[in-house]
């Protein structure tokens, strides 16, 4: 609690000093020689010396000059007694003795100058006694983090020392520590019980620099505080505590907290640190296995084992092409969240988030990893029911994530389920090139199964052939040079004409085009392939080489 008015009392120049009034435990943080008018010159837990100067024999001035001591909270009141005042009314002491104030008599020998050195030296030794105690608590602290213990250590150092409540949460207000904190309060804060509550501006009651970092809630007729728990500018968490009163928080308690507070923030650089590295090794693993034709020997098996990966059980691979539609600006989880603007860590923070919450749901293992904007995912399925797990569990995970990120979409291609294990990297061929063939044929957000996707493969090995590649340049080559001269989309005309079975007026609504201006296209696509859209032979040789050359854009 630092320097009392006991404590004062206890020094050898207050041996002829009369105590008035009850002697109370207040603190005692300064000491000054103040006389009439008081104004606002006394402060907090300030020890008042006067001579009465200025009252003299008018006891009503005295009187109010008592009181406005009074009101300024201060510790004590010292006349000096001998020139101006020689006896304290009695009407002076029953004041103070109504609002629990301890006035006293020091006689006029006694020099005021005398009296400052010493308050003043007791005051200071006070304070560097408790600038090493919160040092050496510094030191405990830091230390605790450093051996790698957790937050409830952290709140029980602060308890210990301070006999203040308190209790740590993360950024996302789950507690993490609990040392004494009414867990009602808790509750209330996190909106888990209906209590109101509200964040009102605390009255200051130190000159101790983190004061100006607390946050006061009041919960009906209770109060506790909140220190932002900060590191590189980013919210880490919470420190909450509940002191009785405001004038329980000392100086010392104060530079406890702030120790506290910074204990706090490097125990969550830490475990961030730690979390990172764990998803670095996590996805350099799962890259490598999906990437690359590797080995599934013991040491790979143990390997997997420690990240938590069961490499023995049957999967399949969805491959995810991630992307926005709109921007928008506003917090995340509102539809004004803007996810162009998110980063990418984030962005990936929320699809693992819901991979595993669906995974979680279905009761099947997942193994999760990004590169260069694609999701791999690898889901534990059986042979049979490949396909409706691969679709319940991509459900899942773009239902949620609609709400957290507004405008995303995730193209998806699924891969084939195999007899056999170990089968990672064959399976994450089959389901990029399934996203590949996919992207071609349908909107964003589309699910393209590898199985489904047999004649486009097959078109695929035919593109290879030399012959038939010159057959496709030599039947659209005048058509793509137009295109590209002209910024046309005459090959898309054909293909959504195509698609309607060659009826006009339906490929004219979904092209949203005047009937006549379709017509002039396709006429225009006619003149430079040299085929015609009535002639069945030409159709599908128009078909065949557009299919066959867009497939060949997927392959670059």
């Amino acid at each position: 609690m630092g320097v009392t008015v006991e404590n004062v009392l206890r020094l050898p120049i207050f041996e002829q000093a009369k105590v008035l009034t009850k002697i109370t435990d207040k603190p005692v943080q300064w000491i000054s020689v103040i006389e009439t008018p008081v104004e606002n010159f006394v402060r907090n837990n300030e020890f008042v010396l006067s001579t009465g100067v200025g009252c003299g024999d008018d006891v009503t001035a005295l009187e109010e000059y008592v009181k406005d001591v009074i009101r300024a909270d201060a510790s004590a009141l010292a006349f000096a007694t001998g020139r101006y005042l020689y006896k304290i009314p009695d009407r002076i002491l029953k004041i103070a003795e109504e609002h629990n104030f301890m006035i006293m008599e020091i006689p006029w020998e006694v020099r005021f100058g005398d009296i400052l050195h010493d308050v003043l030296r007791l005051i200071s030794e006070e304070k560097q006694t408790g600038q090493q105690r919160a040092e050496t608590i510094r030191q405990e602290l830091i230390n605790c983090v450093l051996n790698g213990k957790g937050l409830q250590e952290i709140t029980t150092i602060l308890y210990d020392n301070t006999h203040i409540p308190a209790a740590i949460s993360d950024h996302n207000k789950q507690i993490r520590a609990n040392q004494q904190f009414d867990r009602y309060f808790l509750d209330v804060l996190n909106g888990k019980e209906n209590e109101a509550f509200q964040l009102v501006s605390p009255e200051p009651f130190s000159d101790h620099p983190l004061v100006h970092y607390i946050e006061k809630y009041e919960i009906g007729p209770h109060f506790c505080y909140q220190l932002t728990i900060l590191s590189n500018y980013k919210k880490q968490g919470y420190l909450l505590f509940k002191p009785e009163e405001d004038h329980e928080l000392s100086w010392v308690d104060l530079s406890i907290l702030e120790h506290t507070l910074t204990a706090c923030a490097l125990y969550f650089v830490k475990e961030n640190a730690i979390e990172m590295t764990e998803i670095r090794l996590k996805d350099n693993f799962l890259l490598e296995l999906a990437k690359t034709e590797v080995d599934i020997d013991k040491s790979l098996l143990a390997k997997a084992h420690l990240l938590g990966y069961d490499l023995e059980k049957p999967y399949v691979c969805l491959v995810g092409d991630i992307r926005f539609k709109k921007q928008i600006d506003g917090p995340v989880g509102s539809e004004e969240h803007s996810v162009q603007s998110s980063s990418m860590h984030s962005r990936n923070y929320y699809i693992q988030k819901e991979v595993t919450h669906a995974g979680d749901v279905l009761k099947r293992q997942t193994m999760t990893t990004f590169d260069e904007g694609e999701v791999i995912v690898y889901i534990e399925a059986d042979a049979n029911t490949y396909p409706e797990t691969a679709n319940q569990f991509l459900d899942l995970v773009e239902r949620r994530l609609h709400e957290l990120l507004a405008g995303i979409t995730i193209s998806w291609g699924v891969s084939c389920h195999k007899d056999g294990l170990y089968n990672f990297h064959q399976s994450y061929e089959e389901a990029a090139t399934a996203l590949n063939i996919g992207r071609q044929k349908h909107e964003d957000g589309d699910r393209t199964f590898f199985s489904d996707t047999r004649m486009n493969r097959l078109l695929m090995a035919l593109s290879h052939e030399k012959e038939i590649e010159f057959i496709v340049q030599n039947t659209l080559e005048k058509l793509i040079e137009y295109d590209q001269r002209r910024q046309t989309d005459l090959i898309h005309t054909f293909i959504v004409y195509n698609k309607y079975n060659s009826n006009v007026s339906q490929t004219a609504r979904a092209l949203n085009l005047h009937r006549q201006s379709l017509l002039h296209r396709l006429r225009n696509i006619e003149q430079l392939t040299g085929l015609s859209l009535l002639d069945a032979d030409d159709l599908f040789l128009l078909e065949l080489s557009v299919r066959l050359w867009m497939l060949k854009k997927i392959e670059k």
